[in-house]
């Protein structure tokens, strides 16, 4: 079995970057082939484009970003970075999404990372999605570091449920390609907690690892 962890923070040492270094060590133990996308130490351009594309355009005349999408899918067309994403993901039996919240949603290179390399003809083709999606023989598994506390993320709190927070891509990008996608994992406020509070974070994190690995 493979997974795929994609991954993203600036910093090392971040609290994220730990929450990878588990999911790793817990899948690599459970005899799981592992790969990560780092997306910033790899450099990933988050910005969609004509530079995603090689060879000629479908339309010289008016770029139209899923019609040269769907061209390159039936051609091999994809510049080079999302070729190797593209593959990753193909090799992958389970993805994992991990990064902080920032301004109430993914990073912009997750975001990027979505609409670059989960590209139609690839990851999605009309007639196929949810439950006839490419991808349901795969899962999912989103981790998400927030500076909010639960109350924060609360029915009644400021910000609203998290549930709500993560839609967009829990349901309208994973689970719309058929991933059966697991309840997202959140570890709140992590900068405000101390180092006890954290390693239950990592080990509530690595069961849930456990989980969406066993299926």
């Amino acid at each position: 079995m493979r997974a795929l962890i994609v991954y993203a923070h600036p910093e090392p040492t971040s609290f994220t970057a730990a929450l990878k270094e588990r999911a790793v060590a817990v899948l690599t133990s459970e005899g799981w082939e592992v790969e990560v996308s780092d997306l910033h130490a790899e450099n990933f351009n988050p910005v969609a484009g004509r530079h995603d594309f090689a060879g000629e355009p479908a339309d010289g005349t008016r770029f139209h970003y899923q019609t040269e999408q769907a061209k390159a899918a039936a051609e091999d067309g994809f510049a080079p970075d999302l070729a190797r994403e593209q593959a990753r993901v193909a090799r992958a039996d389970l993805l994992v999404f991990l990064f902080p919240l920032w301004w109430g949603g993914p990073p912009a290179i997750v975001k990027g990372w979505l609409e670059r390399v989960l590209a139609y003809g690839f990851a999605y083709v009309d007639g196929a999605r949810f439950e006839s999606g490419f991808f349901r023989n795969k899962r999912g598994l989103i981790g998400v570091v927030t500076g909010g506390t639960p109350q924060r993320f609360s029915e009644t709190g400021v910000y609203g449920p998290i549930e709500k927070v993560l839609w967009p891509m829990q349901r309208l990008a994973l689970e719309y390609m058929g991933l059966k996608v697991f309840t997202p994992f959140v570890a709140y406020a992590a900068p405000r907690v101390d180092a006890q509070q954290r390693e239950i974070y990592l080990d509530a994190f690595a069961q849930r690892v456990r989980e969406a690995a066993s299926g």
